[in-house]
């Protein structure tokens, strides 16, 4: 692998939507990571694939600074439309040199944008396209690309104008006398200074007894944010007949010197390019970890909603088991089955001394007028009904728990209201998958009671009694119990579970019994529990297709560390060993700063010195 196929492994990872939750700073790490994609996409890999392209430099700033005038004034042609309605840049203008018009149309730079030639309007124009023009005036090996504004109201203007920004091998930033210190413009400056990007700034429309002053606070503060050894063009305030007049050509002149002196020398543009791209790859060092910290923020929101759902639905069957335990199952329809046969207060008085006068009533019970089915769909339809009760509280609590935790909000947001009020429900097919699990039990209890009595010693017992009445007396002894019962019912279910027991010995022995006993209670807790999964996984199902892929944190780093190995891949530019040549960024001069491109064109200051010429 070479310093691009790094590139490229790195931008891979970058695919897909990393931040789907809102949580944290999740919009910052959706800016970041379009920044950083932008980057990859519209510089980095391109820049890498033709070192020696010609170079391009974005006139950027704010509303209103004079940046298409600028560009005009510097070309001496109307090639971008200023204007005095904001905002003015709608659609940006490169302008190039006839000779690279071809380069420039082609996907070689910014390729996510569309190209449209020939004359036209800054301001108008398909969204998402570039216009690209030629001039004469500019030399081969560099075009000039006027940026709409960067505090532009138009978000996808200042996004756009971010992102021609990053493209960027030079900034020319303009800025005016009347607003060179707001924040705006020196965010994006102190954004050229962490990613070593080269700079000049034009200080434009100066009224002639400001000049010194205002470009001496501006120098200062250029010094104050770590800019020192920036190039500082004064260009002073000229009255024009109209808002698409160009400037003076006296006014303009150290500028478009300093860019025609640049298009002529190949070994500065290469010092430019390789400043600014050896800046951007460094700066993916501090970006990087940082975009992989956001990933692990997103993995610990995808963590936090399943943990909800795993609690919701742990709940669930612990609510089941509890209605197992309780006794509560023998209410209602299967204690009425049970009322009807052995009364209320017989039982309890007979039970010792008469097992085998009941054995016989519970035979006729279950072979005689009253089928076992009755008890049987009695006992289905309660467990059904214990099944729902607790899914239904589940999908609740889940429900409860996702919009009170991070992120969670987002995605009941994105499926509506009427899907949230189904998801704090069971699903309304459950009661059939419940059934179908219950009949499926009943059949494993069947099948245990056929297994044991295949013994020589019970099946003669078994038979008198019967399979049928053998299984549902095992499904019985799985909930019986006096946990939450009150008055006669206590007595009734306590009957069901000592005259379960006691048949049960009877025909299988204790041992036997309680080891059926736990079989079949395990196996309807299992079925129970793949209900209950299903249930738990409409939620997760909602995590599964917006979640990023398992380890993409560290992938992000492991392709970073790949860029890094190969960082020295990238070659020194021409006459590097001459670090006092004209115009040479010079990183071990005294107050130098990485951002600082200093060429030495006449009419241009530098922090420091005196006010420039314009």
């Amino acid at each position: 692998m070479d310093l691009p196929g790094a590139l490229e492994a790195l931008r891979r990872r970058l695919d897909g939507e990393l931040f789907p939750l809102a949580i944290g700073r999740a919009e910052e790490d959706r800016r970041l990571l379009r920044e950083m994609s932008g980057q990859l996409d519209d510089y980095l890999l391109p820049r890498l694939r033709a070192i020696d392209a010609p170079l391009l430099a974005v006139v950027g700033g704010s509303t209103g600074a004079g940046k298409s005038t600028l560009v005009n004034s510097l070309v001496g042609a109307d090639v971008a439309e200023p204007g005095v309605l904001r905002p003015t840049t709608l659609v940006p203008t490169l302008v190039a040199s006839p000779a690279d018009h071809d380069w420039f149309m082609g996907p070689n730079v910014l390729p996510g944008l569309s190209r449209a030639g020939g004359p036209g309007h800054g301001s108008g124009g398909p969204a998402g396209a570039l216009r690209v023009v030629t001039s004469g005036a500019l030399g081969a090996g560099l075009a000039l690309l006027d940026a709409p504004d960067i505090d532009s109201v138009v978000t996808a203007n200042r996004e756009l104008a971010a992102q021609l920004l990053a493209a960027a091998d030079l900034w020319l930033f303009v800025t005016t006398a009347a607003r060179y210190a707001d924040e705006v413009p020196w965010s994006f400056l102190r954004l050229a200074r962490e990613r070593s990007t080269a700079l000049a700034v034009v200080l434009d429309r100066v009224p002639p007894e400001a000049a010194e002053p205002v470009t001496r606070d501006l120098e200062r503060l250029l010094v104050a944010n770590g800019l020192d050894g920036t190039r500082l063009f004064t260009v002073p305030e000229a009255a024009l007949p109209s808002e698409k007049a160009r400037l003076p050509a006296a006014l303009v002149e150290p500028i478009a010197a300093w860019l025609a002196g640049l298009a002529d020398d190949a070994a500065e543009r290469a010092r430019v390019v390789r400043q600014t791209l050896s800046g951007a790859l460094d700066s993916l060092a501090a970006r990087v970890p940082e975009l992989a910290e956001a990933v692990r923020r997103q993995q610990a929101g995808f963590d936090g909603l399943r943990s909800i759902v795993s609690g919701a639905y742990a709940g669930a069957m612990a609510d089941f088991d509890e209605g197992m335990r309780d006794g509560s199952l023998l209410r209602g329809e299967v204690l009425a089955r049970w009322q009807d046969f052995i009364g209320t207060g017989d039982l309890m008085r007979s039970l010792e001394s008469r097992v085998g006068w009941l054995r016989d009533r519970l035979v006729a019970f279950f072979t005689g007028r009253v089928p076992a089915v009755e008890l049987r769909d009695a006992l289905e339809s309660g467990v059904e009904t214990l099944i729902r009760g607790a899914a239904d509280a589940a999908a609740e609590r889940a429900l409860d728990g996702w919009s009170a935790a991070p992120g969670g909000p987002g995605i009941i947001e994105r499926i509506g209201a009427v899907e949230a009020a189904r998801l704090g429900r069971a699903s309304p097919d459950l009661g059939k998958r419940a059934e179908a699990a219950v009949r499926g039990w009943q059949e494993f209890v069947m099948d245990l009671v056929r297994q044991e009595g295949g013994e020589r010693r019970t099946t003669a017992r078994l038979a008198s009694f019967g399979v049928n009445g053998a299984g549902l007396l095992i499904m019985l002894a799985v909930f019986a119990s006096t946990g939450g019962l009150t008055g006669i019912e206590v007595g009734i279910a306590g009957g069901t579970s000592v005259l379960s027991q006691k048949l049960l010995e009877a025909i299988f022995g204790d041992q036997a019994v309680r080891t059926l006993t736990v079989r079949a209670r395990e196996d309807l807790r299992e079925r129970v529990r793949g209900l209950m999964d299903e249930e738990a996984a409409r939620y997760t199902a909602l995590l599964e297709p917006i979640e990023p892929p398992p380890g993409t944190a560290d992938a992000l780093l492991e392709a970073a560390g790949a860029v890094r190995a190969h960082r020295a891949e990238l070659p020194d530019a021409p006459d590097a060993a001459r670090p006092d040549a004209p115009g040479t960024w010079q990183p071990d001069a005294p107050g130098a700063s990485p951002a600082a491109w200093r060429p030495d064109a006449p009419g241009a200051s530098r922090p420091g010195s005196s006010g420039g010429g314009g």
